[in-house]
Order: structure tokens, then C-alpha cells, then sequence
């Protein structure tokens, strides 16, 4: 089937971890080795118990709530569970855990915080109302008859459920049974999925948050009698959202084994939950036989195993992909070395080079002059200097001589 696992008076949900944390197995009270059912009736019990709604004037109830709902979210999870087993909690920290709320406790200010969170992508897991939870305990609640092959159109105000009952023969259990909602106007809900009680109210069982796809929101549980994957876009959300490229590899992630692939003969009971942050979620809800829909039965399993086949091969491409651009860093890192390196070579040549520079030519070029430049190089300096000077000496007595003579 396509549907969570829930128990209790919330979903399994995480809250941020305390300073000095207890182990979540003392928490629930629950041996180590305790069973999925044992764990969840204790969380169930509990969460109950402390839940905010019951609890107004106690605010140690408040902070248990979270503690037990954070113990739930570990043990509650096999591979949490495994990892907390085997490191404790700083394996469940690297690992990262998503926050999820209660509308119906946050008031008004913080409701319109944990709206623009979720516009803007931070993924934000909401919670059932335990309202709803009681009442449907209680047995208290209006259930809607919805036959198989057809469809039922409506709206459900925030924080509350509409449920349908969904009889199912032998022949049709075996074929096989999907229920779906879908929302053109793109609403958030939840479909919800109820087990009898044996006092006669109605249990929580399975729920399937609803996901955006193409231009509806949608959520689905099917009962194929194979195992059926569901998208957790969760999953990775905030890691996703920083890096391009993980959000790539990790996007099948996401896609998790539905717990239950099978439902019995008998009635059934299903209910929309609204879940958006302010207004009335719009929903079509409609139940269909397997046996109709035979060819899109088998084309479900094989491109489901074919996204689990892809994800594998992501998984070793991720690795092969961060080690190949781990080494064009490096080697980009070195050719922008390189690059300067060559730039400082040539700009020292350019530099040596121009020290031979014209005016340095001249001199030499008047000294070779003076030399006679007939392999005189040799002359002492001393006798080079006595002719210059008797040179000067010469001009310079004839120029005394002329101008003696014409006596200007």
C-alpha cells in the first residue's frame, strides 16, 4: 500500500533534541529489544498523555511531549533505530532529523511563519490535530459511504477530516484496492487510514501526506499485493536545497517502502485531512479496483523497480562523480598555479630585458667612439685623458687667438 505508519495522537514526529537527552528506549519505557507494535502502543500511550492540547496549564507536559515524540522518531525508524544502536545519538545528529508541528497549537503568529517556511522550501512536517484523533477514538465522527469505481469532490477546513468508508469483497481484495485525493487547486491534505477499535471508535493507522505533482497535489494508498514505494520529499529536503548537485543524487532518496501491501475484505475507513496553514483544503477522493487496471498495475512495478535500480547506480556514480571532480579541483587548482607561476617567470624576463635600455646604449656607443674604435681598447686610461685635455687645450687657445686678432 502507499501510506505511513502512525500511531497515537500525532504522527511519527521529531522534535529539536534536548540539552541532557535520556535514552529513547527509558523514555517510552520499552526494552531494547521491543518490538515495532510494543513501541508503538508506548508512544501511543504517551503521546496522549503530554500531548499540548490536554495539557495547557503544564508546561513540563509540553516539553515530555517533545521528548517522547523525538524517543518515537528514532525508534520508530529501522535505520535511525540502527543507527542510535550502534553510535548513539551523535549518529542520529550527523544524520539530521525533520521538525514537525501541530497547527492546531501554534497560534496565529506562528502559523504564518510555519507558512512562509514551507513556501519558501524548508520542509516542514505538520501533525494531526489530536482533536480529530479523539473523536475518531471516541467513535464520534461522520463516516461517508464511497463505492469502488467512483469519486466524491469537497472541501475540509484546516486541522479537521472527512471520513468514507470503502466496502471491499473478496474478489476486489484480491485484485487489489487503490484509494487516491487529488487537488487541482493544489491544497495540502493528508489521507488517513483507520483500523477498528475494539471499543468501537477507529485507530490511526497509515497516512499519506500529499505531494506536488505537475500542476495537482496528490496522495495515493495501494493495496497491490507487491511492494509499493512512496515519495518522501522530506527526505534530504534542507541538504537538497544547498547544493544543485545533491539535489540530484539524493532525489530518489526519497522513495520509501509502503508497510502495508495488501487489505482484507471488509469495510475500510478513510478520511482527507486538511493541512493547509489558513484556508479549506479542495479534494476529489475515489476508490478503484486493481482489476481494472491491470495494465497500469504491472507498469507501476516495473518502473518502480527500474527508479530503485537507478537509485543504486546513483549512488556508485555519486562516488565516482565526487572523486573525478575532487581531482579536476585539484587539477584546476594547479593550473591556476601553473598560470601564475608561468606569468612571473616571464614578467622577471620582461623585466631583465629592460634594463638593457637605450640610454645605457648611448653611453656605451660614446665611449666606443672615443676609443677610435681601431682596437685601441687597450690604451691606458691616463693617456686617453692627457690628449682629451691637451685637445681642450688647443680649442681653446685658438679660440683666445682669434679673437685677439680681430679684435672685436
Amino acid at each position: 500500500m502507499g501510506g505511513s505508519k502512525i500511531e497515537g495522537g500525532t504522527s511519527s514526529s521529531s522534535a529539536a533534541p534536548v540539552i541532557n537527552r535520556r535514552d529513547p528506549y527509558e523514555v517510552l519505557n520499552v526494552s531494547t529489544d521491543s518490538s515495532e507494535q510494543e513501541i508503538k502502543s508506548a508512544y501511543r500511550k504517551l503521546a496522549l498523555k503530554y500531548h499540548p492540547d490536554k495539557n495547557v496549564d503544564n508546561p513540563e507536559a509540553s516539553e515530555l511531549f517533545k521528548e517522547v515524540a523525538y524517543s518515537y522518531n528514532i525508534l520508530s525508524d529501522p535505520e535511525k533505530r540502527r543507527q542510535y544502536d550502534n553510535a548513539g545519538f551523535e549518529a542520529i545528529d550527523a544524520d539530521g532529523t525533520d521538525m514537525e508541528i501541530d497547527l492546531s497549537n501554534l497560534g496565529t503568529v506562528n502559523t504564518m511563519f510555519a507558512a512562509l517556511f514551507s513556501k519558501l522550501g524548508v520542509p516542514i512536517k505538520t501533525t494531526i490535530s489530536t482533536n480529530v484523533l479523539e473523536e475518531a477514538l471516541a467513535g464520534s465522527i461522520t463516516v461517508k459511504p464511497l463505492t469502488l469505481g467512483s469519486s466524491i469532490s469537497g472541501k475540509v477546513d484546516k486541522q479537521a477530516a472527512h471520513f468514507y468508508d470503502v466496502t471491499v469483497t473478496e474478489e476486489q481484495a484480491k485484485a487489489g484496492i487503490v484509494v487516491r485525493v487529488t487537488s487541482t487547486a493544489q491544497s495540502k491534505f493528508k489521507l488517513l487510514y483507520f483500523e477498528k477499535d475494539v471499543g468501537g471508535g477507529y485507530n490511526l493507522a497509515l497516512q499519506e501526506d500529499s505531494e506536488k505533482t505537475g500542476k495537482v497535489t496528490s496522495a495515493g494508498m495501494y493495496f497491490l499485493h507487491f511492494q509499493v514505494y512512496r515519495m518522501d520529499s522530506s527526505v534530504n529536503a534542507l541538504e537538497m536545497a544547498k547544493d544543485p548537485e545533491t539535489a540530484f543524487f539524493k532525489r530518489l532518496e526519497g522513495l520509501q517502502p509502503c508497510e502495508v501491501m495488501e487489505i482484507r475484505a471488509g469495510t475500510h475507513t478513510f478520511a482527507v485531512y486538511g493541512d493547509n496553514f489558513f484556508k479549506t483544503a479542495s479534494y476529489t477522493i475515489e476508490a478503484l479496483c486493481a482489476v481494472t487496471h491491470e495494465s497500469s498495475t504491472h507498469k507501476l512495478k516495473d518502473v518502480e523497480q527500474q527508479i530503485l535500480r537507478k537509485r543504486n547506480e546513483l549512488r556508485q556514480f555519486e562516488t565516482d562523480y565526487r572523486k573525478a571532480l575532487a581531482q579536476f579541483q585539484e587539477v584546476t587548482n594547479r593550473y591556476t598555479q601553473e598560470k601564475q607561476n608561468v606569468d612571473e617567470l616571464l614578467k622577471q624576463r620582461e623585466s631583465i630585458q629592460s634594463a638593457f635600455t637605450a640610454n645605457k646604449s648611448v653611453i656605451l656607443g660614446s665611449k666606443m667612439s672615443n676609443g677610435g674604435g681601431n682596437n685601441r681598447a687597450d690604451s691606458s686610461p691616463r693617456e686617453e685623458d692627457g690628449k682629451d685635455k691637451s685637445a681642450k687645450k688647443r680649442w681653446f687657445n685658438l679660440s683666445l687667438k682669434f679673437s685677439a686678432d680681430k679684435k672685436i
